[in-house]
């Protein structure tokens, strides 16, 4: 063989030897053994499938919702907890809690949580960061806190988040609600792991059922918040190794376009459910407490109004007024005169 044909076949396997190198290291159990830890990110490629339908799992598209209200919540109680096993997710440590890219995570964060989950308890609360932090790890989604939390903001429907295209950011927070969820992120961005929702990247709250829940693995439900991971090796921790990327940056958003969408929704007229005791819904402009049944006619009761006969009413009517003529004549004595005491008009001092 000659010498350029050895270095051709040397080359060869060498490529081959490499090949064989990077397609091991994306199995964890293997990566050790050439010397990666195994906690190193991994570069992982996404069919566009997968893509398109991780993107399709979102509340704010009302295509998506199947039904909302208690029957949502009886459907979302119905659906079994996976017999999967919950696996703890990776601590997220923020490389330096200090500069611009750790205070922009911060606020994002902090808005997830804030607007997802104020008023839930603070496990539920720490399980809204614990999604936002899977994701980032995961090949699917964005690789950046931010770019996680406005994934499809500036579409007309879609976002991930719906609190990032409803107009809910108009509303400034409440101090002491935003303080709390403050010290949620912070303490997600320190490496705090909210393991009971393991390797969840999806949740939604019970009083809507939307398509995709039967397409997830249901993990648990905390508070209002049901908690779902993705089936197969897709919501497996291993897969859960894309690299962070240290550039956090919130989106330009479209305020007039927010505006618009928030005024829309304010005035949407909602039917009104009717309330017991009343036979037809009130308008929407009946000012009554929701029990309140007061001065309105209750049908269901049987009552039935009566109106009297207008000639018997009216001869009653004369044969009171004959009475009561009778009465005062005979309470004044002939030849006297009833005469009104004056009026006294007495002046403040």
């Amino acid at each position: 063989m000659s010498g350029r044909n050895r270095r051709v076949a040397f080359g060869v396997m060498g490529g081959m030897v490499l090949l064989g190198v990077a397609a091991c290291t994306q199995v964890p159990a293997l990566r050790s053994v050439f010397g990666f830890d195994a906690s190193e990110p991994v570069a992982v490629i996404v069919p566009p499938e997968q893509l398109r339908a991780v993107e399709a799992m979102t509340v704010d598209d009302k295509s998506q919702i199947l039904v909302e209200g208690t029957e949502a919540e009886a459907r979302n109680a119905a659906i079994a907890v996976s017999d999967l096993p919950v696996e703890r997710a990776a601590s997220f440590a923020f490389p330096q809690a200090s500069g611009n890219a750790y205070r922009t995570a911060l606020k994002c964060l902090s808005q997830a949580v804030y607007y997802e989950a104020a008023r839930e308890p603070l496990e539920g609360r720490r399980a809204v960061a614990q999604v936002v932090l899977n994701r980032v790890r995961h090949p699917a989604y964005p690789n950046s806190v931010c770019g996680v939390v406005y994934e499809g903001s500036q579409r007309n429907t879609g976002c991930q988040f719906s609190f990032t295209c409803d107009g809910a950011l108009l509303r400034a927070p409440m101090a002491s609600l935003w303080a709390e969820a403050q010290d949620v992120a912070r303490e997600a961005l320190a490496g705090r792991v909210e393991a009971s929702v393991g390797t969840a990247t999806n949740y939604h709250a019970d009083y809507v059922l939307p398509k995709w829940a039967f397409t997830l693995a249901k993990i648990e439900k905390i508070g209002r918040h049901i908690f779902y991971r993705l089936h197969g090796k897709w919501g497996q921790r291993a897969l859960f190794t894309s690299a962070y990327s240290g550039v956090e940056r919130i989106p330009v958003l479209d305020y007039d376009g927010l505006r618009a969408r928030l005024l829309a929704a304010s005035q949407q007229g909602h039917e009104p459910a009717p309330v017991p005791g009343l036979t037809v819904p009130p308008a929407v402009t009946d000012r009554h407490a929701a029990n309140d049944v007061g001065g309105r006619i209750d049908t269901t009761k049987q009552w039935r109004l009566s109106i009297p006969d207008p000639v018997s009413a009216s001869s009653k009517y004369q044969s009171a007024i004959a009475a009561t003529t009778s009465v005062q004549s005979q309470a004044v004595e002939p030849g006297m005169e009833t005469a009104s005491a004056p009026s006294r008009i007495v002046l403040a001092r």
